[in-house]
């Protein structure tokens, strides 16, 4: 028979871990010997190591206590989808290192689909500059990561745009545009083609969007005119020859 100290040293918890094992009802507190101290047995190890097994698994308590009492068979069936679980915590785990890893080595389109990176890609090939390539990046990022069931339209949509020469051109010269006074007449000038543009592309129709209730799309062009008062007065001129 042994001490609480020298069980808790045995199986690797504090005595205040025991303690609250007993109060949660999850280990039987043995009776005092003649001297007033608590004797612990073989099979209570067994028991709290049974316990400390499962807690660092991450099961509740609650769930440990109510194991003790199930029968084999439910016993088992426990333990099979505690290891269940384990292993997605695992793979989520596995994941998000991956990604860390990628973020601190400055590889920042792991999260985005294969497509999207060859297209970032073909951005520079096509004269746009590092800047605008990298804005686009980082806006893909964040729509395929708050709208995953969007994301793919959306990024084809753009993709059969920036196909047309003609439309792609559009692209580009509001790219260059960044470094434009506001009040440059050639702001004004790509507003109304890009307008004219738009309307010829989707008619009456709606261009692709995210979730109307969604934030996201205030959030990326609030970025975009961040970078640039021509593009924040480029933005304004498009809403209200668009009607947006």
């Amino acid at each position: 028979m042994i001490t609480i100290g020298q069980l808790a040293g045995y199986v690797g918890v504090s005595i205040k871990t025991i303690r609250v094992y007993h109060d949660k009802g999850l280990l039987p507190e043995p009776d005092r010997d003649a001297s007033g101290y608590r004797r612990y047995g073989a099979s209570d190890a067994i028991d709290l190591i049974k316990i400390r097994t499962l807690a660092e698994a991450g099961v509740p308590l609650a769930r440990i206590r109510d194991l003790r009492s199930a029968t084999d068979d439910a016993f088992q069936e426990a333990l099979r989808e505690i290891d269940d679980e384990l292993t997605a915590r695992i793979h989520g785990l596995r994941a998000t290192q991956g990604r860390l890893r990628q973020l601190a080595a400055g590889q920042l389109t792991a999260p985005l689909p294969t497509e999207v990176g060859a297209h970032l890609e073909q951005l520079t090939r096509w004269g746009f500059t590092t800047r605008w390539v990298d804005l686009q990046r980082d806006l893909w990022i964040l729509v395929f990561a708050t709208h995953p069931d969007r994301a793919t339209a959306l990024f084809n949509d753009q993709a059969e745009t920036l196909a047309d020469p003609a439309l792609r051109q559009l692209f580009h010269d509001y790219d260059h545009a960044h470094g434009l006074a506001p009040d440059d007449p050639r702001i004004d000038d790509l507003a109304r083609r890009i307008a004219e543009a738009t309307r010829e592309r989707y008619g009456t129709d709606a261009p692709p969007e995210l979730d109307a209730a969604s934030e996201i799309p205030a959030l990326i062009q609030g970025t975009v005119n961040a970078a640039s008062p021509a593009w924040r007065r480029l933005d304004g001129l498009l809403r209200a020859q668009l009607h947006v």
